[in-house]
């Protein structure tokens, strides 16, 4: 399943979403089906899910809080390894990226 507009894309591959573009989605309801898509993925039944964001430009306060909610959901999934992939290339994610960290100490963010 993809997700997409003319500035941002979301799809899912096997256990790895991509996020692609940029992201200034208005609010939590406009990230539903966001949400719901990723939401499965975590619920699928794998060992691990990776977010891939290193095509991700930037992404508002709305869409971090997204990533937080479903990193909290997979925190309550004692199974799941969840994997966050980012770049240095975007200043916004290795700033905002290793506060997930805090909520899931578990994670395994890579930043390159």
């Amino acid at each position: 399943m993809e997700i997409s507009d003319e500035n941002f894309r979301v799809w899912a591959e096997q256990n790895e979403v991509y996020f692609d573009g940029v992201f200034r989605l208005a609010g939590p309801d406009a990230y539903a089906p966001i949400y719901s898509l990723i939401s499965g993925l975590l619920h699928g039944g794998h060992k691990q899910v990776t977010f891939n964001l290193t095509g991700l430009e930037f992404l508002n306060s709305s869409g971090i809080n997204l990533l937080a909610k479903l990193t909290i959901e997979a925190r309550k999934m004692d199974d799941l390894l969840l994997v966050v992939k980012g770049t240095h290339q975007y200043p916004w994610q290795a700033k905002s990226l290793p506060n997930l960290k805090k909520l899931h100490p578990l994670l395994d963010l890579r930043l390159a």
